[in-house]
């Protein structure tokens, strides 16, 4: 797989049977206002935000960033899907209304700024991440999601290395 990710495999998400509990822990990491969804529009305006500055590294960083979450909606999709609820984008599927809002995607354009809102994005994404470890009773779901949780945690190191560089005045 390419993007930023770690190098390790994800669990299977095979012959996961219906569960509605399930499904209403997984929701929000997939299309709510801290989703995978969110961070993939984030990380893409970034990027084209970046390139336009002449920050091709930091452009080419928010794309690995972003190909490794579009990754981690797929799976969500599909663990959603399994799980008993069609993959449409809501608060809450299978619902049909609350769908997503592009609201909470940060539209900055000031590179540190730019780096502050991932940082806050990942932090938060860990954070809901390990709140729903703590929910879960399906291991194997639980399974994915921890190891959704190294790759976020690697963005988060990675955004913070590139924002040390950036406040420190060295440009990429």
């Amino acid at each position: 797989m390419h993007g930023m990710s770690v190098d390790l495999p994800y669990p299977s998400t095979d012959g996961l049977r219906p569960d509605a509990e399930s499904v209403k822990i997984l929701s929000p990491a997939y299309a709510d206002r801290g989703s995978e969804l969110t961070a993939i529009l984030q990380y893409v305006y970034h990027s084209i935000v970046f390139a336009g500055l002449n920050r091709k590294q930091y452009a080419r960083m928010m794309v690995e960033i972003a190909i490794a979450e579009m990754h981690h909606l797929d799976l969500l999709g599909g663990m959603l899907y399994n799980l008993g609820a069609l993959p449409v984008f809501t608060s809450c599927p299978p619902r049909l209304f609350d769908f997503y809002s592009a609201a909470a995607v940060s539209f900055s354009c000031v590179p540190q700024k730019m780096l502050m809102d991932d940082i806050r994005g990942e932090t938060e994404a860990i954070r809901g991440y390990e709140a729903m470890l703590c929910r879960l009773k399906n291991e194997r779901v639980a399974a994915v999601i921890e190891r959704i949780l190294l790759d976020e945690k690697l963005h988060l190191e990675t955004l913070k290395g590139m924002l040390r560089e950036e406040t420190q005045g060295g440009k990429d």
